[in-house]
């Protein structure tokens, strides 16, 4: 099994900047992907954004060039960057990793989620 853990979360204004964490424990492969989901209320969960276990990225388009996903493998860890927020990046963040090169839908293994709010 495997464990995930966010942190990061909170209350941000207009145009301000999180970062959140995500560090995996328990039976951690050799190759993963990580990425990360969010979901607002009355709305479905998306995915924001993903990385290979080689390093590639994948953004969805309301983020490009706001967002930036990156690993320390030697922690385990995946970070999210998050500029310029927007009320509408108000959600549930959930971390998520899947046991291959590259994410799957849905993945295997999902964290507990962490709340962003963007709001003055």
């Amino acid at each position: 099994q495997v464990q995930l853990v966010e942190s990061g979360g909170g209350l941000v204004q207009p145009g301000g900047s999180l970062r959140l964490s995500c560090t995996a424990s328990g039976n951690i492969f050799n190759f993963y992907a990580m990425g990360w989901y969010r979901q607002a209320p009355g709305k479905q969960r998306e995915l924001v954004t993903d990385i290979t276990s080689g390093g590639s990225t994948n953004y969805a388009d309301s983020v490009k060039g706001r967002f930036t996903i990156s690993r320390d493998n030697t922690k385990n860890t995946v970070y999210l960057q998050m500029h310029s927020l927007k009320p509408e990046d108000t959600a549930i963040y959930y971390c998520v990793l899947d046991p291959r090169v590259r994410l799957v839908q849905p993945p295997r293994y999902w964290g507990q989620g962490t709340q962003v709010t963007v709001s003055s």
